[in-house]
């Protein structure tokens, strides 16, 4: 097959489409025919070296997928050759087929069209496991989500709006801002301008947030933490200003405060099947729904991942995908 593959680390240009081992599937395995796959922050960082895949995953890039099933591992039931799916990854969604336990398998979600759905599902693990089952985001809460036109971010304004919570988000210009107002974030806070501690505490009159979605790791620990209300969650999903800050415990005592930072790239099977067992269940009725709806930006050709990669660096608004059958 055909595959997506790295020179060697660096910019855009060191991806090429070349011959690759077709990948077998081992017992609760699926063999999925790939009709599109995702970019996301991930890849960029694997692409530059600096961010290598678990143990024993593939090394071509893509950690979400959608196409068809192609071929069912020993003792996989549940699912048949020629369902329409889209999948979690650990690697392999730039490619013509990928292997993906089947715990980690997604239906496509009716009124989605399965390259869209190749959008979906690292978005709705992402926020939904965060959002919802480690910080238990409640109606009338204050969500505050950094990087709100980002794929992850567009996603998080929505969910956050359907379980009936505010929506406080962060974006370094006022068109972007507009956007995700469209999507119903309620408090709209350009970084590059103001500060999101002063106008998030504004318009909540003093309360703050109760939960932060975070990508930003130590440049804002201090700020996130200041901003929260007493009782209130910070879970950091990404480490885009640093790794190291200082940490002052008497707030986190004051305000009864939780911090958590997660993964889910190197979470094993049996958790990510947790998670995609409980956004099937949940999540996927609000998108059938029309309540949450996938952004997309762009879709290229998977021969085009260069110029998709370019893409990321200019800060799309939702996904960008590459399409590998029509």
């Amino acid at each position: 097959m055909h595959a997506i593959t790295i020179r060697e680390p660096g910019g855009p240009d060191v991806l090429e489409w070349a011959e690759v081992p077709d990948p077998t599937p081992g017992p609760g395995e699926v063999l999925i025919e790939v009709h599109a796959s995702a970019v996301n922050r991930a890849d960029v960082l694997q692409r530059q070296g600096n961010y290598a895949p678990p143990p024993g995953a593939s090394e071509v890039l893509g950690l979400e997928c959608s196409g068809t099933v192609a071929a069912l591992g020993e003792g996989v039931t549940g699912w048949q050759t020629g369902d329409p799916v889209c999948a979690l990854l650990a690697g392999g969604g730039y490619a013509e087929r990928v292997v993906v336990p089947a715990a980690q398998l997604f239906p496509v979600p009716s009124g989605v069209d399965l390259v869209t759905a190749a959008g979906l599902p690292e978005v709705a693990c992402t926020v939904w496991s965060n959002v919802i089952m480690i910080a238990r985001l409640g109606v009338g809460e204050v969500l505050l989500v950094h990087g709100g036109a980002s794929g992850i971010g567009t996603h998080a304004i929505q969910v956050g709006k359907a379980v009936g919570a505010m929506v406080a988000v962060t974006a370094g210009a006022d068109d972007r801002l507009a956007r995700c107002a469209e999507l119903g974030a309620d408090i709209l806070v350009n970084y590059k301008e103001q500060d999101f501690v002063a106008e998030v505490r504004a318009a909540t009159q003093g309360r703050g947030a109760d939960v932060i979605l975070d990508n930003m790791g130590a440049a804002y620990l201090e700020r996130n933490l200041d901003v929260l209300a007493r009782q209130g969650r910070l879970v950091t999903i990404g480490l885009q200003g640093g790794v190291k800050a200082e940490l002052n415990m008497g707030g986190l005592l004051y305000k009864n405060l939780t911090i958590t930072a997660t993964s889910l790239r190197f979470r094993p099977v049996d958790e990510k099947g947790a998670i995609v067992s409980a956004v099937t269940e949940n999540l996927w009725p609000l998108i059938e729904a029309g309540e949450v709806k996938p952004i997309v930006q762009e879709v290229l050709p998977i021969q085009q991942a260069t110029e998709a990669h370019r893409l990321m660096d200019t800060g799309p608004f939702g996904k960008v995908l590459l399409q590998v059958r029509p």
